[in-house]
């Protein structure tokens, strides 16, 4: 079994398709792995290798995608999102300690000035998918025998959200890498005759080790888009004839919006699956993309700690439960308590987990590590159970619980209650602060299009599904409910984004 990234890559028959993207880029895994070992090479000469991190801040596209497997094969990959400010850009290539930073020429003068003097500047060229890196000026020469890394070598670093902290350096190891990889592909029995339509960023977990990792591992294609576009992605479905996506929920939402306009691109090019992650995929939501698609929802729970993938519902013939994250996949997935007794099936309390693709650790964050971890298990800050079967069904995130005078409100069942209603596209709940009861139940949501409901209506609707003190007292209907880069909404910090912090 593959314990590294240059290994997992050797899974692909030479001639089988491995990297596709829109402008006719198209790359075979023997293709692809020439490249990586030049790229690779490329590093070395400049003294990169093991251990050394390397600022990706390229498009999301082949050059993301290709990026990331060279460097992640010889160092470690260190992918920012190219939106950052120059603050933003300073903080975590310091952080990281950033040896050296790979942009387009001339592209992204933010991270480049927020750079230190001793960053090598790195610049990504390439025609018609044959990318190479120069240096000052230059085209670098590459080694002969590029030194690839070994599975405990550090192989991507990335930053967690910090909504309430200073983010945190979560260090994934080659080997976690490679199990999660592989745990991914089984549990959606992927093969080289799979093709997976991209749409998340590939500077999170997600789309890189969900998405691109696992496509690797299986000998699979992956086609490389510039980004989610609901505009443009039944174009792409057409066009690349994928055989399966992964999004978080917001994007399938979006792809449900306009999917009735495009049954017969749907029927001419039928999807395996699809796979949904990174959020609590809507009941609703899931039911409405079966019936569009005729195909399963396939809906997976991961973390970046847990280089992405923790559960996941199995496929047909399997049993998959409707607002369930599955069962462990490759993981060890229990329920404890504060304490940190492991409850019985049925309790709630975090979910926490064990497993080769589990972090041993943030990076030089001994508080965070010790409250992060108990006797071995990881802690994942999500409230949730697992049924008498094991599958984990998520009550919400312990930080995002709504604490209303006491009363304690799991955000996630009034978005699925608002959900139900015909007018409702999207919907979050949130907190917001609240004078005497510390905080109150506020909601935010998008119309279908055409529809014009009003937020008496919707009260009305959630009152007549919801306990009274779980039917939000303030409900905002927008246009767009703010997001974070990857698509997923924040409910941490949505309050003061939406100007609701005055008590």
């Amino acid at each position: 079994m593959a314990g590294t990234v240059r290994e997992l890559l050797n899974a692909g028959k030479d001639n089988t398709t491995a990297i596709l993207a829109l402008d006719g880029i198209s790359l075979s895994f023997a293709e692809l792995r020439g490249q990586i070992d030049r790229l690779a090479g490329q590093l070395n000469s400049l003294g990169i290798g093991r251990g050394d991190r390397v600022g990706i801040v390229l498009p999301n596209g082949p050059e993301a995608a290709i990026a990331f497997l060279a460097v992640a094969s010889c160092a470690t990959a260190a992918p920012l999102n190219s939106s950052y400010k120059q603050e933003e850009f300073r903080f975590y290539l310091d952080d990281l300690g950033a040896k050296a930073l790979i942009t387009l020429p001339d592209d992204v003068p933010a991270a480049h000035a927020a750079a230190s003097a001793s960053t090598l500047r790195l610049a990504w060229t390439g025609i018609a998918g044959a990318f190479s890196l120069h240096h000052n000026g230059a085209e670098v020469e590459p080694t002969a025998s590029p030194v690839f890394a070994s599975s405990n070598n550090v192989a991507l670093v990335l930053h967690t959200s910090g909504t309430t902290a200073r983010p945190k350096i979560v260090p994934l190891a080659q080997s976690n890498l490679a199990v999660s990889a592989g745990n991914i592909l089984q549990a959606l029995e992927l093969t080289a005759a799979d093709r997976c339509l991209n749409v998340m960023p590939l500077f999170h977990i997600h789309g890189l080790i969900g998405a691109l990792l696992a496509s690797m591992a299986a000998g699979s294609a992956v086609v490389c888009t510039p980004g989610f576009d609901a505009f443009r992605f039944f174009a792409w479905i057409d066009e690349f004839k994928p055989s399966w996506y992964s999004a978080v929920p917001t994007m399938h939402q979006l792809v449900l919006s306009r999917a009735g306009r495009q049954a017969e691109v749907i029927k001419a090019n039928p999807l395996r699956f699809i796979r949904s992650s990174s959020a609590s995929l809507p009941p609703v939501v899931m039911a409405d993309l079966e019936q569009a698609f005729s195909a399963p929802v396939i809906e997976a729970y991961g973390m970046t700690e847990a280089t992405h993938q923790m559960a996941t519902n199995p496929l047909p013939p399997a049993q998959r439960k409707p607002g369930s994250v599955g069962k462990g996949a490759g993981v060890q997935v229990s329920v404890m308590d504060e304490a940190g007794n492991l409850l019985n099936l049925g309790d709630t309390g975090e979910i926490v987990i064990q497993g080769g693709n589990v972090t041993t650790g943030y990076e030089s964050n001994p508080d965070a590590n010790a409250s992060a971890f108990t006797e071995g298990w990881f802690r994942t800050g999500d409230q949730g159970y697992q049924d008498e079967d094991g599958y984990v069904f998520l009550t919400g995130r312990l930080k995002e619980i709504i604490n209303r005078g006491g009363e304690k409100v799991s955000p996630r069942e009034i978005d699925e209650v608002l959900l139900q209603h015909p007018a409702v596209a999207q919907a979050v709940a949130f907190g917001m602060p609240h004078e005497r009861l510390g905080e109150e139940v506020a909601a935010a949501v998008v119309l279908n299009e055409g529809s014009d409901a009003n937020e008496s209506e919707l009260r009305e609707h959630a009152a007549s599904h919801l306990a009274d003190f779980k039917v939000p007292r303030k409900l905002l209907i927008l246009t767009d409910i703010p997001k974070g880069a990857t698509g997923k909404v924040q409910r941490i910090g949505l309050a003061e984004k939406l100007g609701l912090t005055s008590k």
